[in-house]
C-alpha cells in the first residue's frame, strides 16, 4: 500500500479545463496529450505496486527541490536494504533493442 499517494498534476488540470473551454493550441493540445498519457502511466504502475506483498514503503509522486530546481521522482521504493527510483513512461508504439547498435555519448 501506497504511504504517499499519487496527485493529479496542476499543470494537467488547467488543461483538462481549458480544453474543454476551447480548441487548444496545437503545442498545447501536444503538452496536454503527453502529460494526460504520463499521469495515465504513472497510475498503471501504482496499480502493479500496490499488488505487492512485502514489508517496504511506497512513495508516489515526489516533488523534491534540490539547488533551486524541482525534481520529479515517480515512484520510490524503500526496503529494508535497498531504495528503488522509478520513472515511469508511458509510450506507444514498436520498440526494438539491438545489441550491435553502439551508441556514442
Amino acid at each position: 500500500m501506497a504511504y504517499k499517494s499519487r496527485t493529479l498534476p496542476e499543470e494537467l488540470i488547467i488543461f483538462r479545463i481549458l480544453n474543454k473551454r476551447m480548441t487548444l493550441s496545437e503545442k498545447d493540445s501536444q503538452r496536454y496529450f503527453h502529460l494526460k498519457k504520463g499521469y495515465e502511466g504513472e497510475v498503471l504502475f501504482d496499480e502493479l505496486t500496490e499488488k505487492l506483498q512485502c514489508e517496504c514503503l511506497i512513495l508516489n509522486d515526489l516533488l523534491l527541490k534540490v539547488n533551486n530546481t524541482i525534481l520529479q521522482i515517480d515512484t520510490l521504493i524503500i526496503f529494508s536494504k535497498n531504495v528503488y527510483f522509478y520513472e515511469v513512461k508511458n509510450f506507444e508504439g514498436n520498440y526494438y533493442y539491438d545489441a550491435k547498435i553502439k551508441s556514442t555519448i
